[in-house]
């Protein structure tokens, strides 16, 4: 199994308020988070290292998550926990008003694949030489879209296609999504909106089925896609392969 991780500031934002990491517990299993943070003087980043540090440090020191139910509960209970922290972190500090972050995770044992999702990062799987985009986004469009008031393409360049629904540190209660996922997914991949947000998930696919490039190779050359076509957002990728190869 291998995998890569990186972050990277774009060449318009001043800062990075993303934050990502793969962490692994004594069984072997897997925890990839992205989080894209957002809030007032460098709010966004304190709340995206605030889930990346929490809830990874404490999977890393699991002997191992258990069953698939208990997977679940873990998750949930480690995502309203972080929640309150952002919340708590907040009101502690008024001049950070505002402050939030995203959060897509999998989690990954021999026996199952679970992803969480909370707002407009994605999450997506590659079998069979194709890529399947698993989670959805959280967004005032996407929701548009989803009751027939916008078309997908309309959507596309939609003056406000980042605005939020769901994001934690918004709200005391945020439920996020839960995905039972294909356990025969050959990779998992996440990203930040930033690499989204310039690259359709066919031109995503295509790198990822590059077999002249390795993981990480793979994971450089999206970001620099990004960047070459004017990197106007912080750019975040966490890209595991569950084969013994780099080809997915």
């Amino acid at each position: 199994m291998k995998s890569f991780y990186l972050t990277d500031t774009g060449r318009v934002r001043s800062h990075n308020e993303d934050s990502v990491t793969i962490v692994k517990n004594a069984s072997g299993e897997h925890l990839m988070i992205v989080a894209d943070g957002m809030g007032g003087h460098r709010a966004g980043e304190i709340a995206s290292s605030m889930v990346v540090t929490q809830i990874g440090t404490r999977f890393s020191n699991l002997s191992t998550i258990g069953s698939k139910m208990d997977a679940v509960k873990w998750l949930k209970e480690n995502v309203d926990e972080v929640n309150a922290s952002i919340l708590k972190y907040g009101d502690e500090h008024p001049e950070s008003m505002g402050l939030g972050t995203t959060v897509v995770m999998a989690l990954l044992t021999k026996d199952f694949l679970i992803f969480v999702n909370i707002g407009d990062s994605s999450g997506y799987v590659l079998k069979n030489k194709v890529l399947h985009k698993i989670t959805k986004e959280h967004t005032l469009v996407n929701f548009l879209v989803e009751t027939g008031e916008l078309t997908p393409e309309e959507a596309i360049n939609h003056p406000k296609k980042n605005v939020l629904m769901k994001a934690l540190g918004a709200a005391e209660k945020c439920e996020p999504d839960i995905f039972d996922v294909d356990n025969e997914s050959n990779a998992v991949f996440l990203c930040s909106d930033g690499l989204t947000g310039m690259l359709s998930d066919e031109q995503i696919e295509k790198v990822l089925l590059d077999s002249d490039l390795t993981v990480e190779e793979k994971v450089v050359k999206l970001i620099k896609k990004c960047n070459a076509r004017g990197g106007n957002d912080n750019i975040s990728v966490a890209y595991l392969v569950r084969e013994s190869g780099d080809v997915a």
